[in-house]
């Protein structure tokens, strides 16, 4: 299976000055950074906090300690501040996924130590994880293809974990992968809601998705 790793928008910090023969940033540059950074930060916390559509760009100026012209010189609006947000919170999901992913020895193993890695590094964020399915239902059908193509290289990354289980000969060849991700990535995302509103802990999610593996997988399994 290939890591599962997503690009970060050209313009963002860690996007700028990687290759060696890149020149250092100015002092403007290093601060309109910095700017951006605690605009990103402090619409994090009030998304969490209020959910999309009660963070106004005036709040999240506001609480970043700076005006609202700030925040327009770094995002044309709020659809697209939120979308950077969820962009830099589904990079650091991909990179808990490929980590646990890696502690397993079989698809099923993989499967439960990616989203395990997953849910640790989410669930101190369940607010915004909130925030993000809540928008997902009421969004124009344009940023709703700009949320499937942010998440797209993790649902690749584990499709080619079970694709290399069908060629290893531990599923079926019949077995149709895409499918198999879809039902996986789905019971992996409606654990959260009862994270939310049934207070299950880390044990109790890994406990129950070890159960909703099992009975996808059960149909596939060569032997």
């Amino acid at each position: 299976m290939r890591d599962i790793v997503l690009n970060p928008p050209v313009d963002a910090p860690e996007a700028q000055g990687s290759d060696t023969g890149a020149r250092p940033l100015n002092r403007r540059q290093v601060a309109k950074q910095r700017t951006r950074g605690k605009v990103i930060e402090a619409a994090r916390n009030l998304f969490a906090q209020r959910g999309y559509d009660a963070a106004t760009i005036r709040d999240i100026a506001r609480e970043a300690g700076m005006s609202t012209g700030a925040v327009f010189a770094n995002f044309q609006d709020k659809s697209e501040l939120f979308d950077t947000v969820l962009a830099e919170d589904l990079a650091r999901l991909a990179e808990a996924l490929t980590r646990g992913i890696k502690t397993g020895t079989d698809l099923k193993s993989r499967l439960l130590g990616g989203f395990v890695a997953g849910y640790e590094a989410t669930l101190d964020q369940l607010p915004l994880v909130q925030a993000v399915v809540a928008r997902a239902w009421h969004q124009p059908l344009q940023d709703a293809r700009k949320g499937r193509e942010l998440i797209a290289p993790v649902i690749e990354g584990l499709e080619s974990l079970v694709a290399d289980a069908i060629k290893a000969g531990e599923l079926k060849p019949t077995t149709d992968a895409a499918l198999v991700t879809e039902l996986v990535w789905v019971a992996y995302l409606s654990n959260y809601r009862r994270a939310a509103y049934d207070s299950w802990t880390i044990d109790t999610l890994k406990s129950h998705l070890e159960q909703q593996i099992d009975i996808i997988l059960s149909g596939q399994r060569a032997r």
